[in-house]
């Protein structure tokens, strides 16, 4: 199936008379006969559920149609994209390991690896994406057990080189992990390009109507943890806690990173997605490719009008000409990047929150990536605890807007704009 059908119907097929819609099964605990058929649950001898907390059936129908739409072999839902960031990389690294990431990933990541993670003995080398061979080379330690990246950044927009930190991790025998919100797998599918698991922040395009929190990760089934077993005995020792079960040989490369994921992680930490956001989610899922390229042809449209207006210093979106990262964003999203545009009105703070003010079909909300054109200025919000100068240190200038472009008639939109910009 095209990807478009896969949006529509992996992940469940109704048997004669059932439903035709992923059901919503909202119950904690499950039923069963007898005390041995639930003993193999808690043992991994059987598959079933017992309790909503690890695994629920509306939760894994749509963790297996995100798992299809990525080109993985298994995939689970968490109860945030943070919760699946965090998971996707303590899956495989734990107190005194390291972890190479990008610099250019969203600020809450960036604290919960640079901060969090930290705290519970983990390092982290942060490097530029567009970093030399020999930098990017320096990175990695004896203990390094994962390289982490986004597609596109957000806020910055700048456009990972999946297939080069892929070889680079691949050389050092760990996986690359890449947060794939912002490029949905409708404009980008990372395990294509070597990368070995994917997170999102499902709360974003997936869901695409402001409706439920939510990530996932989703894994290749690709990377081989026995070749590499001294820096991934997780995977491939046995694990006491479930009678010496040694994932890897129980379950193959297909499906042992996230059955570990469940076992260990959501069982002990219980970041579980509801059932009745799953339900939610798999509705966005539905018009995912619907909406993703009416999001990218408007945000193209918006982003060539303020190159072109008087008023606006500079303009940052991938698919513009004179982006520095447009070659590079041909080569991994050919139809299309995001619908997040981040630009700068002359005048500096002053004039950004003028504009701001002036808008009418723009909603201003911290949120991106949904049906509604979202805007927000950083200096007023955000980091409005910041000066000007420290802004400017963070990448984040005084006169910076980020405006996530809806699916709304484009011409409203670019009106809304021109009307707002008159006024400054």
């Amino acid at each position: 199936m095209k990807l478009e059908t896969k949006c529509i119907q992996a992940g469940y097929e109704p048997k004669n008379g059932e439903s035709r819609m992923i059901p919503l099964i909202q119950s904690t605990t499950f039923k069963y006969d007898s005390s041995e058929e639930m003993g193999k649950l808690f043992d991994l001898e059987a598959s079933g559920y017992f309790y909503s907390r690890l695994q629920n059936p509306t939760n894994d129908m749509v963790a297996a149609k995100i798992a299809a739409l990525e080109g993985g072999t298994a995939a689970m839902l968490t109860s945030s994209g943070q919760a699946a960031s965090f998971f996707a990389v303590f899956n495989i690294a734990t107190a005194g390991d390291h972890v190479v990431a990008s610099t250019a990933i969203y600020g809450g990541t960036y604290n919960l690896f640079n901060v969090t993670m930290k705290k519970m003995g983990i390092d982290f080398t942060f490097v530029d994406p567009d970093c030399t061979d020999e930098e990017l080379e320096a990175a990695f330690k004896p203990n390094t057990k994962a390289v982490f990246g986004e597609t596109i950044a957000n806020p910055a927009l700048i456009v990972f080189d999946i297939e080069r930190f892929a070889k680079a991790a691949h050389a050092h025998g760990v996986p690359l992990i890449i947060d794939n919100t912002f490029a949905t797998p409708v404009n980008c599918r990372p395990f294509e390009w070597g990368a070995d698991i994917v997170t999102h922040s499902t709360t974003k395009y997936m869901d695409g109507h402001d409706v439920a929190v939510g990530g996932a990760v989703v894994d290749s089934g690709k990377f081989d943890w026995n070749k590499y077993a001294d820096k991934f005995p997780g995977l491939t020792t046995p694990d006491e806690s479930y009678h010496g079960i040694t994932y890897t040989e129980r379950f193959g490369l297909e499906g042992a990173y996230i059955t570990k994921a469940t076992a260990q992680l959501m069982r002990d930490l219980g970041s579980i997605q509801s059932p009745q956001d799953a339900f939610y989610l798999n509705m966005g899922l539905e018009s995912l490719p619907v909406r993703v390229e009416r999001h990218c042809s408007n945000a193209q449209k918006v982003a060539e009008f303020l190159e072109g207006h008087e008023k606006v210093a500079w303009v940052n979106y991938p698919g513009l000409p004179s982006n520095k990262y447009y070659e590079r964003a041909k080569k991994y999203m050919p139809n299309g990047t995001t619908g997040v545009i981040s630009f700068g009105v002359k005048g500096g703070r002053a004039a950004a929150e003028e504009f701001m003010r002036h808008l009418k079909v723009a909603m201003i909300a911290t949120h991106v990536a949904d049906a509604h054109t979202c805007v927000l200025h950083p200096a007023s919000s955000t980091h409005r605890q910041l000066s000007d100068e420290e802004l400017a240190a963070s990448g984040v200038g005084a006169d910076l807007i980020r405006l996530s472009v809806g699916i709304e008639n484009v011409e409203d939109i670019i009106d809304d704009i021109a009307n707002a910009l008159a006024q400054v």
